[in-house]
């Protein structure tokens, strides 16, 4: 298996995961995961679309097209349980399928030596993360599959099962 298919495959197995808990609470995308708070549905759906908007900027110093919902969903946010002080559930996930659409076809688009290639503009404090654009696709992965936690400890706090969570791609 080459880097490249290798790289394409966390990102499929990731998503599936992650958007599989998420569509579980579309009806409760407030849910917080626990009794104090945390990061519910609709905020780590809003945050991880953040995430795949910056990957062309971290690559190539592109601009993020939902750069203005960081003050929704930026890593320095308070989530809040009122749904109306947030784009919609259904907005925010289609915007999230078209960046995850547009970042596989940047990925496929790549050869395996442009993988080693710098990037651009790292995020400050993870230059390490994001040196290359291989380590970069990879990240993108291993943040939805940490995220997915939010969301299942929601599934659990909203008194549902969260093996049945799971979704395949």
């Amino acid at each position: 298996m080459q880097t490249k298919e290798t790289i394409k495959f966390a990102l499929t197995v990731s998503n599936g995961a992650v958007l599989g808990a998420i569509d579980k609470m579309s009806d409760a995308p407030t849910t917080f995961p626990t009794p104090n708070g945390g990061c519910h549905p609709l905020w780590v759906l809003g945050h991880l679309t953040i995430v795949e908007g910056m990957i062309p900027g971290v690559l190539f110093g592109d601009n993020n097209p939902v750069a203005e919902w960081q003050k929704y969903f930026g890593e320095a946010t308070e989530p809040v349980d009122n749904a109306g002080a947030y784009p919609s559930f259904a907005e925010v996930r289609e915007k999230y399928l078209e960046l995850r659409e547009r970042n596989l076809k940047l990925l496929d688009s790549l050869s395996e030596e442009d993988l080693d290639k710098p990037t651009k503009a790292p995020p400050k404090g993870r230059e390490r993360e994001f040196a290359t654009f291989g380590s970069s696709f990879l990240v993108l992965a291993l943040h939805q599959t940490m995220h997915r936690s939010h969301v299942t400890d929601a599934l659990r706090a909203a008194g549902r099962t969260a093996l049945a969570a799971r979704a395949s791609n």
